[in-house]
C-alpha cells in the first residue's frame, strides 16, 4: 500500500524543522569511530547473517547503537563500496540498509565487498535534526577516517572505493567530500548537498547522483539559510553530477532494490574502475538527461 498523499506533509514537517532552527541551531559531537563489543557483534551476526559473508567491524550498543557491517572482505576485495544511510538508521534498524547492501553485492559481483557504514548518530524523523547540518558535520570527519581505514587496511593494493550515499546520508558524505579518499561518490535521493556545484566539494571523487520523480524528496525545497536546508539538489543539471537512470525506483527508499535502473547503475560504477559514462535519454528528474553506465562498451546496465 502505497500512502502518497502523506508525502506533502512530510515536506511541511521537514519546512517546519527549518523554520524552528532558525531559532535553535543545532549542534552535536563530533562521531567517533565505531567500537567493536564483542556481544554485540556476536548478536548481530546471529540476527542478519544469510548464509552469507557478513562481518560486523564494529558494534555500539549504547544508546540508540552503532554499527559498521561488510558482505565480502574489504581488505582483499578488488572494490569496496560504502553505504551511508540517512535518518532513523541505527544498530536496531541496520536491516534495510543490509538488504540494500546484498542487492548492491549481487548485481556488482563476488569482487566488490559493501559495507553498511551507521557509524554516526543519524537524524529520528524530519524534524529539526534532519533539516540541520550538525549531525552531517559532526558525522563527515568519522566517515572520511573510516574510508582512510579501508584503503589502508587493504591486503592487495589500492582497491577502487565508491561511497554510496542515500537521504541525509547524502548529505554527510558531500560534508565529508573534501578529504574522502574515494574514487566514486553516488547520491541517492538527497534532500541537498551544501554545494552550489561539483566543484564547489571539492572532491577528487567523479560525482554521481539520482532522485526519482516518485520520492518525496523532491517536495523538499532546495535552500540553505545559515544552518537551515542542505542547499542545491544534487540531482538537478545545473549542480553537474553524472545523473543516474531511475526507473523502476518506486519508493524514497527503493534505490537500491532489485529491479531498478539505479542498482545496475550503481552496481557497475562500484564494481568497475573502468566504468563508461554516456547520455541517456531516459529523463528521471524532469528535463535532466540521465547516465547509462556501463562496466564495459558491450554492457550497458541502465534502462
Amino acid at each position: 500500500m502505497t500512502f502518497r498523499w502523506l508525502y506533502p506533509f512530510a515536506a511541511a514537517a521537514i519546512l517546519f524543522g527549518l523554520l524552528v532552527a532558525l531559532a535553535w541551531p543545532a549542534s552535536a559531537a563530533p562521531a567517533a569511530a565505531v567500537a567493536r563489543d564483542p556481544a554485540c557483534a556476536a548478536s548481530l551476526a546471529a540476527a542478519n547473517t544469510q548464509g552469507d559473508d557478513l562481518r560486523v567491524l564494529g558494534c555500539d550498543p549504547a544508546g540508540r547503537g552503532l554499527a559498521v557491517v561488510a558482505l565480502g572482505d574489504p581488505a582483499t576485495a578488488r572494490s569496496v563500496a560504502v553505504i551511508v544511510p540517512g535518518s532513523d538508521t541505527d544498530l536496531h534498524s541496520i536491516a534495510k540498509p543490509l538488504s540494500w547492501a546484498r542487492a548492491l553485492r549481487a548485481a556488482a559481483g563476488p569482487d566488490t565487498a559493501v559495507v553498511v557504514w551507521v557509524g554516526y548518530r543519524t537524524p529520528q524523523g524530519l524534524g529539526l535534526d534532519a533539516a540541520s547540518g550538525a549531525p552531517a558535520r559532526a558525522a563527515a570527519p568519522a566517515l572520511d577516517t573510516f574510508v582512510e581505514s579501508v584503503r589502508a587496511a587493504h591486503v592487495a593494493g589500492p582497491p577502487h572505493l565508491t561511497v554510496v550515499a542515500h537521504s541525509y546520508g547524502a548529505v554527510v558524505a558531500a560534508l565529508a567530500a573534501p578529504d574522502l579518499d574515494a574514487d566514486d561518490l553516488v547520491l541517492l535521493a538527497s534532500p541537498g548537498a551544501r554545494a552550489d556545484d561539483v566543484a564547489d566539494l571539492h572532491t577528487r571523487a567523479h560525482v554521481f547522483a539520482a532522485r526519482a520523480p516518485a520520492d518525496w524528496m523532491r517536495w523538499v525545497p532546495s535552500i540553505e539559510i545559515g544552518d537551515l536546508g542542505h542547499g542545491a539538489d544534487p540531482a538537478s543539471p545545473s549542480f553537474g553530477a553524472t545523473l543516474l537512470p531511475t526507473t523502476g525506483v518506486t519508493a524514497h527508499d527503493r534505490y537500491l532494490a532489485p529491479g531498478s535502473a539505479t542498482l545496475d547503475a550503481v552496481a557497475a560504477v562500484a564494481s568497475s574502475p573502468d566504468a563508461a559514462v554516456a547520455s541517456s535519454p531516459d529523463a528521471a528528474v524532469a528535463s535532466s538527461p540521465e547516465a547509462t553506465v556501463t562496466s564495459s562498451p558491450a554492457a550497458a546496465v541502465a534502462a
